[in-house]
Formats: C-alpha cells, sequence, structure tokens
C-alpha cells in the first residue's frame, strides 16, 4: 500500500485506503512529493469565520463518506496491488516543503522561560477544552461568537478518541476548575483519590484561600488571634516553624483537617507556602531569613504504636511513640535540583527531590541529548537531613514481644530535637520506599516503611512537656511564701511511701540542687547532690528510685547488674550509614542536667564503678577510643541504693565494712542513708495499716458505690471518736499536689540561684574540724573537703525550696542537721550516742525542732526503740 494515501484516514482503526493519490492541497503550510494529505494543526492559531469551520467540516464528512464506499468495494473485490503508479512507493520519501508566508527566519525572538513557557501550554489546553466542548455540548448552551473573539481556536477538528473509563462531564469539569471553588463544594470529591483531587489547580487554590482564613481568623476564647501571636513569636526568634493544632483545623475547617489526614504531602506543601505568605504580612522581608516556614501539626487525636502500623496507613498522618535507639550525623539532602546540559549549556530544572527518589534526567528539552548532565550545585537548594531509629517504649511492648522499631526521616529545622534515650512523639507521614536486600532475601517486591516527621515532641521531658502560664507562676510563689514550704515539699515527696523522713529529705535536696559554680575555666565545683541509699531489703529503696524517675525533669534508670562501665559513660561505634565512629552516650550523659538513678549499686564491679569517679565530682566524661578524644558533660545528681554485705545492715562494724563500696567513692556522696529493718509493734501496726489502705485506695476496681462511700465515711467518723485514725501516718497524696510539685521543682532549678550571704562561717569550720576529729577516733569513712562543700550544696537546696535568692542562717542550719544525721548514722552503736551528744550543740538549733509531726515523729520514735533494743 502506498504511503501517500496513509493521510486523511491513518487515525481511524481497522479502516483500509484507497490506492490512489489525491490532489495536492495546497490551502495548508507542508506538501510532499508523494501527494499532499492534511497535516496536525500548524504551530500558531489561525484565525476562522464561523463559515470556514463549516467548510471544513462538510469537507472531512464527505472524505470519511469516500473511504467508506471504497472500503466496501475492496471487501467485495479485494485489493489491486498492481494499480497505477504502484512503483511510487519504493522511491525515497522527500523533506517536506513549507509555504515561505509562514515561515519567519529573519525575526530575533528570545528562549521562552520556565513560566512563559507554561502559561502558553496552559492557553493551548484552554483552546482543546474549548473545542471539544463545542462538540460535545448542545448549540443552545454554547457562548455566543462575539464572547469568543479573545480565543485562539484553529478550524481543524481534533480526531475524538473513545475513553471507556472517562466520564461525559469530565471536560465540563476541567472548565470549572479553573476558577476557585467554595468550602461545600470542595467536600464534593470529583477524582479517583483525594491526592488527585487535592493536586487540581483550582482546589488548591481554595485550601490555600481557607487556611489563610484560618491562620488570620482562628481565635480563642478570649478573642485573641492564636496563631497571629505565635507568628510574632516565630519572627521575634527568627524560628522556621508554625505549631499548627489538629483540634483547632478541625473544629474550624473540617474538611482541611480530613484532606490533611489522608494527604499529607500535597496539604503540608500548600499550608507551607501560606503560613509564608501570612508572615510575610508581618515581616515582609522574612525571606532573607529563611526561605520556607514549616508548619509543624499537634494535637493528633490517634495514636498509634509502632506494631499497630499497616498499609492503610501508607501516604497518611500518623502519631506515633518510642524511645530513640540511634541517631545518625546531620547531612545535607537536595531539596530542588538543578542541572546543567555538557553539550548545549542549557539549565535545566529546579526538579523537586522527594524523600526517597532519586531525581535522573533523560535527554535535554533544548538540544534533545542524553547527556551527560552535571550537577549546578549553586542554583541546588538544600535542607538538613538525619535519620533515627524509634524502637518501641518498654511499657507497650505486649508480654513474651520483641519491640519493634522503625526508621524516622528529620528535615529542616527538626534535626537533633532527639537524641537517644529520649522517649518522643512523632507526627509525620508513613511512607514506603524500595529496598534492595528486603527484595534479594524475600525473592519478590518488598517495601521498606519510613516515618517522615514533621513533629517531634518529647513524652516525658518537663522541660518540653511543661509550660509554666502566668496563673502556674503565680501560684508557686504564693506557696512559696509558707513559713511551712520545706517540711511540706518533704512530706510531698513519694506521698504512696509510709516513713522514712531521713531520705525523703535527701530526695528533695538532691531534686532541688545546688548551684554550679565555674569560675571561667579555671575551677569547675559542681552544684548537683548526689545521695546513696544503703539498708535492708524491702524498705523501699527502689520505690524511692522509681518516684524519682517519674518527678524529676530529666531522669535515667539504670541497675548495676545490667548496667557496664561504657553503658553508664559512654561508648563507641561504627555507624553502619557512614561507616565511621561515632560516640554514645550512656546513662550520665543521657542524664545530663538531671539526675542518674542507679540501682543495685553495690552489684556493679569494680572495674565499673571506678569509672564513674570522675562523673561523679568533675561531671565531665574523658573518652580515647578508636582515634576519637573527647569529653562529654555529665552534669548530673546521682542516687544510688544498695544493699549491706550478707543483705542485713550491722550495726556493731563500721559504714565501710557493711558495704562494697571503696573511700573515694564514699567520699563523692554528699548524703549517706542507712535504713534499717527494726522490729517495733506499735510502729509494725501503723505500717501495716498504711499499706493495706493504700493497696485498698490503688485498686482498679475501688470505685465504691455511694452507698459504700457511705458507709465508710461513717466508719470513718466513728475511728475518728475513738481516736484510733491517722496514729502519726502522713496524708496519702502529701501536701502538695504531684504535678504542682513538679512544675515547683522546675521553676526553681530555672529561676533561683541562691548566693552565700553573711553566713556562719565560724560555726561552719569548728563543724568540719570536729566531724574530721571523730572520724579519726572512731574508724568511720574519712571526712575531707568534699563534705564541707556539701554543706554549701545543701543549704542552698534548701534555699531553693524557698525560691530565695539569699542562704539565711536557717538553711545553714537544716543542711548542718542533715550532715551530722548522716555521718552519726553510719556510725557504730557503740559510738552513735556519745556522737550524737557531741554535736547536739550544732544541732539545737534545727529548724522545726519540737515541732515534729508525722512521719519525723515515728522515725524518732523508732530509732528511740532501735537504740534501746541495741
Amino acid at each position: 500500500m502506498s504511503s501517500a494515501n496513509r493521510g486523511l484516514t491513518s487515525g481511524r482503526s481497522g479502516r483500509k485506503r484507497s490506492r490512489e493519490p489525491e490532489d495536492d492541497n495546497a490551502g495548508f503550510g507542508a506538501s510532499s512529493p508523494a501527494g499532499d494529505i492534511r497535516s496536525s494543526p500548524p504551530a500558531y492559531p489561525i484565525q476562522h469565520g464561523g463559515d470556514d469551520d463549516d467548510d471544513v467540516e462538510e469537507d472531512v464528512e464527505l472524505a470519511l463518506d469516500i473511504d467508506d464506499a471504497d472500503e466496501m468495494a475492496e471487501d467485495e473485490d479485494g485489493i489491486d496491488l498492481f494499480a497505477n503508479n504502484f512503483e511510487r512507493d519504493y522511491k525515497p520519501r522527500e523533506d517536506d516543503q513549507y509555504d515561505d508566508r509562514d515561515i519567519d527566519d529573519e525575526g530575533d525572538y528570545d528562549d521562552l522561560d520556565v513560566a512563559e513557557r507554561r502559561r502558553l501550554e496552559a492557553r493551548l489546553n484552554r483552546r482543546d477544552r474549548e473545542l471539544a466542548r463545542q462538540r460535545r455540548m448542545p448549540a443552545a448552551f454554547l457562548q455566543d461568537e462575539d464572547d469568543e473573539g479573545d480565543l485562539d481556536l484553529t478550524a481543524q477538528p481534533r480526531r475524538r478518541r473513545h475513553h471507556y473509563d472517562e466520564d461525559e462531564d469530565e471536560d465540563m469539569q476541567d472548565d470549572i476548575m479553573e476558577e476557585e471553588l467554595s468550602l461545600e463544594t470542595l467536600q464534593d470529591v470529583k477524582a479517583s483519590s483525594l491526592v488527585e483531587w487535592v493536586s487540581q489547580q483550582a482546589v488548591q487554590r481554595t485550601i490555600k484561600r481557607e487556611f489563610k482564613a484560618f491562620l488570620t481568623e482562628y481565635t480563642d476564647e478570649h478573642g485573641v488571634s492564636v496563631y497571629g501571636s505565635r507568628i510574632r513569636t516565630l519572627g521575634e526568634i527568627n524560628a522556621e516553624s508554625l505549631e499548627v493544632s489538629y483540634d483547632h483545623l478541625s473544629s474550624s475547617k473540617a474538611i482541611l483537617a480530613y484532606f490533611l489526614a489522608n494527604a499529607p504531602g500535597e496539604m503540608l506543601k500548600l499550608f507551607d507556602e501560606v503560613a509564608m505568605e501570612v508572615t510575610l504580612l508581618h515581616y515582609p522581608d522574612y525571606e532573607r531569613i529563611h526561605s520556607e516556614i514549616h508548619v509543624r501539626i499537634s494535637d493528633l487525636p490517634v495514636h498509634y504504636t509502632l506494631r499497630q502500623l499497616r498499609q492503610t496507613h501508607l501516604n497518611c498522618l500518623v502519631r506515633v511513640s518510642g524511645v530513640v535507639t540511634r541517631r545518625s550525623g546531620v547531612f545535607p539532602q537536595l531539596k530542588y535540583v538543578m542541572f546543567d546540559c555538557n553539550k548545549c549549556g542549557m539549565r535545566l530544572g529546579p526538579f523537586q527531590q522527594e524523600s526517597n527518589v532519586e531525581v535522573k534526567i533523560s535527554y535535554c528539552q533544548n538540544c534533545q541529548s542524553r547527556g551527560p548532565f552535571n550537577l549546578n550545585s549553586e542554583k541546588t537548594v538544600y535542607r538538613n537531613y538525619q535519620k533515627l531509629t524509634l524502637q518501641e517504649s518498654p511499657g507497650t511492648v505486649p508480654a513474651g514481644r520483641l519491640p519493634r522499631h522503625r526508621e524516622v526521616i528529620l528535615l529542616w529545622d527538626l534535626i537533633d530535637k532527639a537524641k537517644p534515650g529520649e522517649e518522643i512523639e512523632v507526627t509525620g507521614v508513613y511512607r514506603n520506599n524500595y529496598d534492595a536486600q528486603l527484595n534479594n532475601k524475600n525473592g519478590f517486591p518488598v517495601f521498606a516503611t519510613i516515618l517522615e516527621a514533621n513533629n517531634v515532641v518529647k513524652s516525658h521531658d518537663q522541660l518540653a512537656g511543661f509550660r509554666l502560664t502566668e496563673e502556674d507562676e503565680q501560684e508557686i510563689r504564693a506557696l512559696s511564701r509558707d513559713p511551712q514550704i520545706v517540711d511540706k515539699i518533704i512530706h510531698s515527696v513519694a506521698p504512696s511511701i509510709y516513713g522514712h523522713t531521713d531520705i525523703k529529705t535527701a530526695v528533695a535536696l538532691s531534686l532541688f540542687g545546688g548551684v554550679a559554680k565555674d569560675r571561667q575555666g579555671k575551677h569547675h565545683i559542681r552544684g548537683d547532690i548526689n545521695v546513696l541509699l544503703l539498708g535492708d531489703p524491702g524498705t523501699a529503696k527502689s520505690q524511692v528510685l522509681k518516684y524519682v524517675e517519674k518527678t524529676a525533669h530529666r531522669a535515667v534508670f539504670a541497675t548495676g547488674q545490667g548496667a557496664s562501665a561504657v553503658g553508664l559513660t559512654a561508648s563507641v561505634r561504627k555507624d553502619p550509614l557512614t561507616s565511621e565512629w561515632t560516640l554514645e552516650g550512656g546513662a550520665l550523659v543521657l542524664a545530663d542536667r538531671g539526675t542518674c538513678l542507679i540501682d543495685e549499686f553495690d552489684k556493679m564491679n569494680d572495674q565499673d564503678r571506678t569509672s564513674i569517679h570522675e562523673a561523679m565530682e568533675q561531671q565531665t566524661i574523658s573518652i580515647s577510643k578508636a582515634g576519637i578524644v573527647t569529653t562529654l558533660q555529665a552534669r548530673c545528681g546521682i542516687i544510688a541504693a544498695a544493699n549491706p554485705i550478707g543483705g542485713r545492715y550491722n550495726s556493731t562494724i563500721p559504714f565501710s565494712q557493711n558495704v562494697e563500696l571503696t573511700e573515694p567513692i564514699l567520699s563523692r556522696f554528699d548524703i549517706l542513708c542507712v535504713v534499717r529493718d527494726t522490729v517495733d509493734p506499735a510502729e509494725d501496726e501503723r505500717l501495716a495499716k498504711f499499706v493495706v489502705n493504700s493497696h485498698g485506695r490503688s485498686h482498679p476496681a475501688s470505685q465504691a458505690t455511694d452507698e459504700n462511700q457511705a458507709t465508710m465515711e461513717m466508719e470513718h467518723d466513728s475511728d475518728m471518736r475513738a481516736g484510733v485514725v491517722n496514729g502519726g501516718e502522713p496524708k496519702q497524696e502529701g501536701e502538695i499536689a504531684q504535678e504542682l510539685l513538679r512544675k515547683y521543682i522546675l521553676y526553681a532549678r530555672e529561676r533561683c540561684s541562691p548566693k552565700l550571704y553573711n553566713i556562719d562561717e565560724e560555726k561552719v569550720s569548728k563543724l568540719f574540724a570536729d566531724m574530721r576529729r571523730e572520724s579519726l577516733a572512731t574508724g568511720a569513712y574519712p571526712i575531707t573537703i568534699r563534705h564541707l562543700e556539701a554543706i554549701m550544696r545543701i543549704s542552698e537546696a534548701f534555699c531553693r525550696m524557698r525560691l530565695s535568692d539569699y542562704v539565711s542562717s536557717q538553711d545553714v542550719d537544716r543542711a548542718i542537721a542533715v550532715t551530722i544525721d548522716s555521718f552519726v548514722g553510719s556510725q557504730k552503736v557503740s559510738c552513735k550516742k556519745a556522737l550524737a551528744r557531741a554535736f547536739a550543740k550544732y544541732t539545737l538549733a534545727r529548724p522545726g525542732q519540737g515541732k515534729k509531726t508525722g512521719a519525723g515523729r515515728n522515725l524518732e520514735r523508732g530509732s528511740k526503740t532501735a537504740a534501746a533494743m541495741a
């Protein structure tokens, strides 16, 4: 069949062509020696009137009818392969010739930039949609000829293809999409998926308009603009993240919240653009500081564990929690990529770099070459990139199961938001990426999953979790003016533990801490208070540590048997991403500016205990391994619990012989608390009542009915009249609410830095001299200058409890009393009474002497009973 006769009906499937050549049509631009056929529409549209359109359509219909007649004849008689001019099928085709009148070789035209090219393509697309709409819609619904004067329409009708999966109203919907939609119309999704719907231009413009209205118009219950103040704060601290509450968005613009949860990738891009626009309204030159503002979503209502994530959550917004086990370094990642063509020098791009897809270019748009292409580093935009390994929290792992983990990607300003050992909540997009190792291992396509973080919040870090409001500060200040505030704080520590006032006092002092002194690199004196709890089994030592773990603003718990030297200090390991040696901090490093809790301290190896000498006094950890020589900070107080040798404390031998701890470590503890399990029928009865009542109150099914509550109140009243209730035992919930106590401790550590001013230095110096003399005479653990510094730190801690700026004589007297009690309580029973009489002159001015109530009175009575039995 001749190629010259394949022009007019080439698009018709299954239709045969005539072998006779047709006449040349000079009216069109291109002509071929083998016979002219109508070509594609010209590059620039030609203006035609309505009559020309009708003539062209009649010509096309006539040509189609002739084709049908020819095919019917061919079906009956067959095809004559040796028709006239069949030799022309084997002649080489010549180049097309164009009329000179439509070619302008002399004009000087500039190259189109990307924006202008897209604008012209959009104009051509509008032309094609208009033509398609005219063919589909009845003439009564079309616009008049005068209204179409501004459209450049070609008279050449396009050949219609059948799309059986298309909606009949698709072209009409495309025309509607050119305008913004109302919020009600936005809910009517006219696409196969939400991602496709959100990607449409009109929908994006509507989303931007509504989100901008949300940022500028949303107010709280007092009528104050919520996000206006947040944007002003953002500009004051030069931040690049704006936190948006999902609850606020769902209550104000529910459809936007729905789109955000199911198409977060596209929605967050639009939100970032709107956030930048609103920021520029307040700070017009903010683009010089940050090129983008990132919207961080908080308060997502649905919370998942890592074990609950499934394929239905892919490409959706999820909120998970876990513990960070590993953190990589910070790397630059491509955001917008620009390439240069080596052959023509054309600059290609920008291309957006997705988190798990590499940008590749197949050919140059200018010279059509296939490379090579070089990355234009000057025009390429980078962003910060970091990878975390998030593991399930120990409390959320089902019994008998291993914890699962996920990779978390941190971008932009989210890097270094969390460090290993911290428990965090991550709000982000659950994505999948290609993993060659999984494919080779399983033998079929398997995709690895990652979390692209949008917001990271530390779960138990009180510095991040507690935001002290003005009302909280006023309440804390009012509480600090109570003259009995020190006793109330001590009684509020571990309220579910009966007695042990000395231990609670030591723990409270360690939580508040003293003030560190650093003379600009010359000499550093620690301000944290170290406490050692030594006693018989079953005396609630571990429970005290667990309470501190929940109360302290930053606490790390470790056990002596399961903790090694590198587990407590720092270790060196090879990073699987970069194959470089990296440092991983241990418990003491993770507890920096907090509290480190070590249970079973006596079970540690001697080599492991020796490694924490530097951390306990200098509060630094020096590392020299694998070519890494550095010093890490370990500015934390240590509260350790240990059991005596043989299980029971022997009062007839010195303290140092009751515990397997060397003198260098014992001298680094500021307070030593010895807990003895003595037999006292009256005290044991009160302890038993307290424990039984605690179990009853703490039982999950203890929600009594109104009748039971009334009965309990009657019994309580009768017992009160008999005088047998509260026989010296403290209140169950303590004097201060636990939530308020946490805020009080945080406020005191952040705001108060007491100074030593006009204290009784002579009294302190005499006490130190007497303690050293008695220590040498009795053979107890040696008293060093560290114990004198401990008195100063304890005085500052008592001052912090009162939120005062200057240490008073009352604080010093309290500190002296705690130090003497610690020293005397650790002596042999044979010399304890003599030491108590010798140091009585220093404790006579103890605040609260003669006013002991509750646990303090019980403790004194128990001590007297134990002494009498001894």
